[in-house]
């Protein structure tokens, strides 16, 4: 498809190939109901519905139309190797109370473009193949020590059989695990996991930028692709399964349990700034496994509870590290691409996503704003300034408050 062709002719010649799914992505992505988009297009939700579901295949002049609403170019809808929605398992999200449907559907669909990019990128680079050892655990499970085996046996079969976890997002890099950092528009929605069968990924919140919290995030998300590839997302039980399993792959009762404190008092506070440095976890970690693994009484977890409070360490501990854990899959394959004479412009062209929603997905850092909110629509003058970021244009009118 030729770039100098118009945006009608680029439509033409998608029509024959157009993909209702792709349809579907390209409205979550923009945080859209089916009724929101309908009324900026002037058709029905009723249409929208069967061109998403493949009932009814939309003109060229409407597939231009959907495309300049969705700010996409045309291609976007053309029909891809493999439907990843289609082989997707349902994404694991933190609370299902917290966040709307809309916003995770916006969330799920980032998510998804990040493996329809890596697929992409596979063409010319290869990866390594996906590596998780799965360890099911039942939700029903609630007493047992199902998450605490799982984590022992990925700590056996990644080698970390002894010793704090390194750097852990290019640990499940190496296993072929997809880490991404989502945009900053679906912040409301925390770290989330799903297995794409093309390959498992994590999608990490770009606003928590803390070092021993994203390592903890990572590690539940983990969790989750090792024990929950069929259970119901966002209960409370399979929350806290992940929470378990996190915990003794990051600190393994064996090899810490001696080293907690038993009591408050004295030099402790000392004692867990040097087991945070040492083990990569936050010191309120350390403190509820101390309590979990039977070391602290619940009062003096209380108190020291309390005391880091007054501190107002809850949202923010000191620590030595103050640089988060980076991707570096994705970011590399561009870099090395590059190398070979493969323009980034090229990739994009090859993937056909949005430049920004590019650039996004194969940063090494968090990013600025790439997508409207989903629980916000976008105002005409705030879509306007979207399509000037997508395209890489700077609207002189957009203010640093914006």
């Amino acid at each position: 498809m030729s770039p100098h062709t118009s945006s009608v002719d680029r439509a033409a010649e998608v029509v024959p190939f157009f993909d209702g799914a792709r349809l579907t992505l390209a409205r979550q992505l923009a945080g859209l109901r089916k009724s929101d988009l309908a009324a900026l297009i002037g058709k029905s939700p009723t249409a929208v519905a069967a061109w998403e579901s493949g009932a009814k295949r939309p003109t060229a002049a409407t597939v231009a139309q959907l495309a300049l609403s969705l700010l996409v170019d045309p291609g976007f809808f053309a029909i891809r190797p493999q439907n990843v929605a289609e082989q997707s398992t349902t994404p694991h999200f933190r609370s299902l109370r917290a966040t709307s449907q809309l916003a995770r559907d916006q969330a799920y669909a980032y998510g998804q473009l990040a493996v329809d990019i890596a697929a992409s990128l596979e063409r010319h680079v290869e990866f390594p193949n996906p590596d998780v050892p799965r360890f099911p655990v039942s939700p029903d499970d609630r007493d047992g020590d199902g998450p605490e085996r799982a984590a022992q046996l990925v700590r056996k079969e990644w080698g970390l059989e002894y010793g704090p976890v390194g750097h852990l997002v290019r640990l499940l890099e190496n296993h072929g695990v997809l880490v991404v950092f989502s945009p900053p528009q679906t912040a409301a929605v925390d770290a989330y996991s799903f297995d794409s069968r093309l390959r498992p990924v994590v999608v990490l919140n770009p606003i928590k930028r803390d070092y021993y919290r994203q390592r903890f995030d990572v590690a539940h998300e983990l969790g989750h692709l090792v024990m929950h590839g069929d259970a119901e997302p966002g209960g409370r039980i399979v929350e806290d399964q992940a929470h378990r399993f996190a915990a003794e792959l990051l600190m393994p009762a064996d090899q810490i349990r001696d080293l907690l404190p038993a009591r408050m008092g004295g030099n402790v506070w000392q004692t867990l700034a040097r087991l945070k440095e040492q083990w990569g976890v936050s010191i309120q970690a350390l403190l509820y496994r101390a309590r979990w693994l039977g070391r602290l009484g619940d009062v003096s977890y209380r108190n020291a509870m309390a005391t880091i409070s007054a501190r107002g360490w809850r949202r923010s501990e000191p620590g030595l590290v103050t640089a988060i854990e980076q991707p570096s899959l994705l970011p590399r394959a561009v870099e090395l691409l590059q190398q070979e004479g493969i323009d980034e412009s090229d990739l994009i062209a090859q993937c056909r996503v949005p430049p920004n929603l590019f650039r996004v997905v194969t940063s090494r850092t968090p990013q600025d704003d790439a997508l409207p909110s989903a629980d916000t629509p976008p105002s005409p003058r705030s879509r306007s300034r979207v399509v000037s970021l997508l395209e890489g244009r700077t609207d002189d009118r957009s203010q640093p408050g914006d």
